[in-house]
């Protein structure tokens, strides 16, 4: 009979579990993070206060908490009867409809994931951060998984002196305390646990203020000081606009920026708090090859799509992927460009065709989509739905649908409904073609830019693979650089010394394509060195180098100063082209090889690391200090670097056996 019982007590505890978010109502957290200097990996003993109401009785009520303990839980000042059983802290009573309840206790954590610790060990980058996306914030804070049941959070967080910590809401307070500092943050409004975000770590910050009043802060390494106006370009210009465009006024009370090491995505849209990575901090010259401008929109938009108004599951996910890719691209076509956006419109259009031809097209509804599906072709709804009904309509429809659901939760039902309401007629024949139907619609795309946009028309004319004797004449007029690139990467013998006096844009085509060069084009080729673009820089070193055997010092000279990106691209190809110029003795070619492996190092960006075991493969010289690198990556947490490094570790266990 024991073994009965238990099995029907967890039968009941179980089900009361699956129920919850029908049956609680969790209003408020108050809660205390503390940082120990001494242990910087994980978090100490953490005070935690909810607040939440009851709205169908139950008999036990749960906080998703993964790998937690926990001391002096109490209900309503009494102590409580609870379990931990590692994934959920389940806290037992007489629930009754419409009680009030406070739930107070403390506890301990040393996250596994979720919350990131950089550099302390040795590296001396010494950041915390965090990535809650899906259901991790669970990790490192006691939350609800379910992206449906919206909180407010407000945290207070005890860290280290010297170290700024930046969290969701408004700074409300900052006090010393004996060698470290009480950090304290208020939102006004309830939000997904997954948009509860941290950083600890060195900055500094730039401040503007929106036209309509908003805080908005800019954070940056102290090193970075000259990087600032070219990382954040355009970013103040694009909130007014985006407030403007979407007619619903930004949700929250500031707007923080904040880079950091090693992330895992390019940035990540927390409430009031976009975390991104460093990678995107750019120089003047590193602005006009890859730039932060484009998920800087993005990840603003979320603070309406998503942020404000959340899918309640993955099969509506495109409501805030698409929504906020296509204001991205408004709020870049505002800054670049009608062609601008045409023609990414027109990129993205392709890629989701081609998709279709491998296999791997689906419904906007399948909540198995691929990440291309969810942004691009979501925001190709919208763009497509946006020419259907006009813009009266679709922008009075954006801004009903958002007053309506504000901190709610939403399905596509909601927003195509609200258009209809607007448009007077029904869109079930749209939303089948563009939303539910399985492959994308890329005829009836193309024909919308076709009709939209004469630079599109022109760029899919001109088709130079079947070696029309018209692409050497199209080369010459004023065609777009879109289509100047596209006639160079199809038929790179076509390019003359003209051809170099066009723009960026179309040198780094001539830089990517024209790989064996002509003797006739040797002056004009080694122009490319002093573009105001590390990828032509980087492309143009590489084929002079090989082309030209007997200029090697003189290239090898002219760049030995460039960096190039914070993965150090330039500098590394110059290193290993250094390395196998034998007459080249400029330089310490020992030295150079140590600089190489260092690269490799735990110290550096994973970005900067997988180019350096990849030249060190390339050139079979991963020597010792190299292999050691690529065990100690293997544990890293950023997925991409570990992939990486296994499958090399792998193929250099093959080559020696």
């Amino acid at each position: 009979m024991k073994h009965i019982f238990i099995y029907f007590f967890l039968f009941l505890s179980c089900f009361s579990i699956a129920q919850q978010a029908n049956s609680v109502d969790f209003k408020r957290v108050d809660a205390l993070i503390v940082f120990n200097q001494i242990s910087v990996d994980s978090t100490i003993y953490n005070s935690y206060d909810v607040d939440f109401i009851i709205l169908k009785s139950v008999d036990s009520i749960y906080l998703d908490a993964i790998n937690m303990k926990f001391k002096h839980v109490a209900l309503n000042n009494a102590a409580a009867k609870f379990n931990n059983d590692g994934k959920k802290l389940i806290v037992y009573g007489d629930f009754k409809k419409g009680e009030h309840h406070k739930l107070s206790f403390v506890f301990f954590n040393a996250p596994k994931k979720a919350m990131y610790f950089v550099g302390w060990k040795n590296e001396g980058r010494n950041q915390i951060w965090t990535q809650g996306q899906g259901k991790y914030t669970s990790n490192w804070l006691p939350s609800i998984d379910d992206t449906n049941d919206k909180i407010e959070f407000d945290l207070k967080f005890l860290a280290p002196k010297d170290y700024e910590v930046i969290s969701n809401g408004s700074l409300k307070s900052k006090s010393d305390n004996s060698g470290y500092v009480l950090w304290e943050y208020d939102m006004m409004h309830p939000m997904s646990s997954y948009l509860v975000a941290v950083v600890v770590g060195k900055y500094n910050k730039k401040l503007e203020t929106s036209k309509s009043g908003i805080p908005l802060e800019y954070y940056y390494y102290p090193k970075d000081s000259l990087k600032v106006e070219s990382t954040y370009r355009y970013s103040k210009h694009m909130f007014d606009f985006l407030e403007n465009e979407i007619g619903f006024a930004y949700p929250w009370q500031n707007y923080k920026q904040v880079p950091v090491h090693d992330f895992l995505y390019a940035g990540m849209e927390n409430t009031s708090t976009t975390i991104f990575s460093d990678a995107f901090v750019v120089d003047s010259i590193g602005f006009n090859d890859k730039n932060y401008v484009n998920v800087n929109a993005h990840e603003l938009a979320h603070q309406w799509f998503g942020d404000l108004v959340t899918a309640k599951s993955g099969e509506h996910h495109w409501l805030q992927e698409g929504f906020a890719t296509y204001y991205a691209l408004l709020a870049e076509q505002d800054i670049f460009g009608d062609d601008y956006f045409y023609f990414k419109l027109l990129e993205s259009a392709i890629d989701l065709g081609e998709q279709d031809i491998a296999g791997g097209g689906t419904s906007l509804l399948n909540p198995k989509s691929s990440s291309l599906t969810f942004y691009q072709r979501g925001a190709w709804v919208l763009y497509a739905l946006r020419v259907k009904v006009g813009d009266k309509v679709f922008q009075q429809a954006v801004k009903n649908y958002l007053e309506e659901h504000q901190f709610k939760n939403v399905e596509t039902s909601d927003f195509v409904s609200e258009v209809e309401r607007l448009y007077g007629k029904s869109l079930s024949g749209f939303v089948n073609l563009w939303i539910k139907q399985k492959p994308f619609p890329v005829d009836n795309a193309l024909n919308l830019l076709k009709r939209k946009s004469p630079r599109i028309n022109e760029y899919l004319m001109v088709d130079c693979q079947a070696k029309s004797s018209k692409c050497a004449e199209y080369l010459k007029y004023y065609v777009s650089d879109e289509a100047k690139a596209k006639i160079i990467s199809q038929v790179p013998e076509l390019v003359t010394q003209e051809t170099f006096k066009n723009s960026i844009k179309v040198r780094q085509a001539i830089s990517k394509y024209v790989r064996q060069i002509p003797k006739h084009l040797k002056a004009d080729y080694e122009s490319l060195l002093d573009d105001k673009s590390y990828i032509t820089v980087e492309n143009a070193l590489y084929n002079l180098w090989t082309s030209f055997p007997e200029d090697r010092s003189k290239y090898l000279s002219k760049t030995r100063d460039v960096i190039g990106f914070s993965d150090k691209n330039v500098r590394l190809l110059w290193i290993v082209l250094c390395l196998n110029t034998p007459f080249y003795e400029a330089d310490d070619k020992q030295a150079l090889y140590n600089e190489l492996v260092d690269y490799t190092g735990e110290k550096y960006n994973a970005d900067l690391r997988i180019s350096a075991f990849q030249y060190l493969k390339m050139m079979q010289a991963c020597n010792d200090a190299c292999k050691a690198n690529l065990d100690n990556a293997k544990t890293h947490h950023n997925w991409r670097l570990v992939k990486f490094v296994k499958q090399v570790s792998e193929q250099l266990k093959q080559k020696q056996n």
